[in-house]
């Protein structure tokens, strides 16, 4: 493997932003088991951050700034989950959170969320088909996903790779916008 230059170890924490602290703890701690790590009152009443464990050795943290503006979505954050309508958000939105779960717990954990009545989508398996999506596992499925909202409308992701990666899976050549149109005079 190739020195990197960068020794880069994976994601520390991701910050995100949220309406009220105290409902994002709840929801965090109590509905998805993540314990409550670190908390911080930042300075001057600019408001509060807060970190949760969300495993091997990753944090998901949050702010809640006093005075924020309100969220918009299809700009600040998806207005749907896949598969229900569009996933779009805006350049420099974060779109959706993915946390690794087990392969085989799809189905029981779809359950346990309905029961603590969050609304969740359909087990998802994404393939290399036109759809990208699979209705069930087979040896072209690449990840399985679960989707569902946090109480602000954070589009979360409980996700498990299901094969490793091989040259054949980077075979797109990156997408540029497309020149604008130049105006006749």
């Amino acid at each position: 493997m190739a020195e990197r230059e960068f020794e880069i170890g994976g994601i520390n924490h991701l910050a995100l932003v949220c309406s009220d602290m105290r409902r994002t703890v709840d929801f965090y701690t109590n509905v998805l088991g993540m314990p409550l790590i670190k908390t911080v009152e930042l300075p001057d009443g600019m408001g509060q951050h807060f970190f949760f464990d969300c495993g091997g050795g990753n944090a998901l943290a949050f702010f809640w700034f006093p005075g924020a503006p309100q969220k918009v979505p299809g700009v600040t954050h998806p207005g749907a989950m896949p598969g229900f309508g569009d996933i779009a958000s805006a350049v420099a939105s974060m779109n959706h959170v993915a946390l690794q779960i087990p392969v085989d717990k799809f189905h029981e954990y779809r359950d346990r969320l309905k029961a603590k009545g969050v609304e969740v989508g359909r087990v998802l398996f994404h393939d290399d088909s036109p759809s990208t999506i699979a209705t069930r596992m087979h040896d072209g499925v690449y990840v399985g996903s679960l989707y569902f909202f946090d109480p602000d409308g954070i589009l979360l992701e409980f996700a498990a790779w299901t094969r490793a990666f091989t040259p054949e899976d980077v075979r797109h050549e990156p997408a540029a916008p497309a020149a604008p149109a130049t105006a006749k005079a």
